[in-house]
């Protein structure tokens, strides 16, 4: 059961990063296939799936009895990646600040990647 949860979880996390990117080109793009059904509800479904496995394995784990360094950090990128996706998507107000604002969701996004395969809060090596 473990390894279904875990290799869901990684699988729905590269989905919703796949969506997260196509989603942010058809903005840059003025798409009207932004304002899809499919386009607006599936990356809410996809990362609430994401989040509850999420929460599963770290249950799984007993994080709730020493809460990891590792854990903090990208539950903060997390919060981070949000609050920019939502300024990428909806509150920006040029093509140039929506662009630089979803490319740093999208670095968001890898650093949490990087920290959950590491378990380190700075994944990379000097």
């Amino acid at each position: 059961m473990y390894l279904t949860v875990k290799h869901l979880h990684m699988s729905l996390a590269f989905l919703s990063l796949a969506g997260f990117v196509l989603r942010g080109l058809l903005h840059l793009r003025h798409s009207p296939l932004v304002r899809r059904p499919f386009v607006r509800i599936a990356p809410h479904v996809v990362d609430t799936v994401l989040l509850l496995t999420g929460l599963w394995l770290a249950w799984f784990w007993r994080v709730h009895e020493t809460l990891q360094p590792w854990l903090v950090a990208k539950l903060i990128a997390l919060v981070c990646y949000i609050l920019l996706g939502m300024v990428a998507f909806r509150f920006a107000r040029s093509p140039g600040a929506r662009a630089v604002v979803w490319v740093a969701a999208i670095g968001v996004f890898v650093y949490m990647l990087a920290v959950a395969r590491t378990k380190l809060v700075l994944p990379v090596s000097p």
